[in-house]
């Protein structure tokens, strides 16, 4: 594992191209982290690999490249599994965190009968709010929700729940108020309920070491584009006993089995849920970044990556006519900050300082019930990575400076 020093910050950055690029004659300054990382050579060379020596597609083939690309194919599988202590079984790839959730509304939803009750949070991501709330209109479930506390941090006192809720499903570090949720006292109400556990770990995965067995989460959702991967490919973790339950989410190539002309048998779990030709480039380049991140440790990337919070916490705290969204402990909250500068719109805030090289991202962030919530329209967010560093930080609160000049 690698200690992230000073030192070991300007090694590692090196191993990412697109950070020494200027933007606007400025040296490029990314903080758009909680909307994509950026990727090491060593993932972008994975993926440049295949293509230029094994392309092909997997278990299908008798021929050598069939062969090599289904031996890496399923060799991410195993580190994607590993890397949140799962079984190989329990891990199936999708799209991402989107697709992910969309799998298990639609298929746990036949589970369900009208009347019962699905319980999520004000705090949620559209991606785990919108497939819970058509599932629910749509087959005349009851979707309720955990309230925000004026501190950005969830009211436990208001989780409540009843024999009609099924399915409680939270985030663990919010993409806007940067909360990191208490996943595993949560999920241990939800289960003394008899209630299945989601947790939609897009914010956390990348940040924090995951040990789905000891949070006791029934299924766990995360993308690779957020952890230094590829975009277009993600992961669904679901207890075996669960997973062989449920319906597949959709048909045809890689999870049959056998067909006959009356009917169908699905494949072995994880296949079952990953029908057509799957997105081998993808996976291993999913596999690359599980690779890199073990290299540094993922203990060693959310210590560093508290040490970074809390600075920035403090140095936008020093910014006059600026205000800061959820816990100010660094401790509670994962490597973002959402801000507005008072009486500045996000956008014009975002604008500018990308003026100046800043990549940040301004506007509702997929929350915009919780922005209604709290009385915002959007905001601006800095969001940080192990690349990342407090001279940037420093940067960045100087030219926040800069944009209030220009409204005085």
């Amino acid at each position: 594992m690698i200690n992230i020093t000073k030192n070991k910050i300007e090694r590692l950055r090196e191993d990412f191209p697109i950070l020494s690029r200027k933007i606007n004659n400025k040296q490029l300054v990314y903080l758009d982290n909680s909307a994509t990382t950026q990727k090491p050579m060593q993932v972008i060379d994975a993926i440049t690999d295949y293509y230029t020596n094994y392309n092909s597609n997997v278990h299908r083939g008798l021929h050598k490249l069939s062969e090599e690309a289904t031996v890496k194919f399923e060799e991410s599988h195993e580190k994607v599994a590993d890397f949140i202590n799962a079984d190989f079984q329990e891990l199936i790839f999708t799209k991402g965190t989107t697709e992910s959730i969309n799998l298990l509304a639609y298929s746990l939803s036949s589970k369900l009968k009208k009347g019962d009750e699905i319980l999520i949070t004000q705090m949620e991501h559209h991606s785990n709010l919108v497939p819970w709330q058509q599932i629910a209109k749509s087959f005349g479930f009851k979707l309720n929700y955990i309230k925000i506390k004026n501190d950005g941090t969830l009211d436990l006192d208001d989780i409540k729940l009843s024999k009609k809720t099924k399915i409680v499903s939270c985030v663990h570090t919010s993409n806007f108020l940067g909360t990191i949720n208490p996943v595993k006292e949560i999920g241990k109400i939800a289960h003394e309920n008899n209630s299945l556990f989601v947790l939609d770990g897009a914010q956390s995965v990348p940040h924090m070491p995951i040990d789905v067995k000891n949070i006791d989460c029934d299924f766990l959702a995360f993308s690779s584009h957020k952890m230094l991967g590829p975009m277009g490919i993600g992961a669904l973790y679901g207890k075996k006993e669960l997973l062989e339950e449920m319906e597949p989410f959709n048909y045809g190539g890689d999870m049959i089995l056998e067909v006959r002309f009356d009917d169908t048998k699905f494949n072995e779990l994880p296949w079952k849920f990953e029908a057509g030709t799957p997105n081998v480039a993808g996976a291993i380049g999913f596999g690359a970044s599980i690779d890199y991140l073990n290299k540094i440790g993922m203990e060693n990337i959310k210590n560093y990556s508290n040490e970074l919070t809390g600075y920035a916490l403090k140095r936008l705290s020093e910014i006059k006519n600026l205000e800061i969204y959820g816990p100010l402990n660094p401790e509670k909250r994962g490597s973002l900050i959402s801000f507005n500068l008072i009486n500045i719109h996000p956008h014009d805030t975002t604008s500018l300082l990308d003026d100046y090289g800043i990549a940040v991202r301004g506007g509702h962030h997929c929350v915009m019930p919780t922005m209604k919530l709290m009385g915002l329209t959007g905001s601006t967010r800095a969001s940080f990575y192990f690349y990342n560093t407090k001279e940037e930080i420093d940067y960045l609160a100087e030219t926040l400076e800069k944009v209030k000049g220009v409204f005085k």
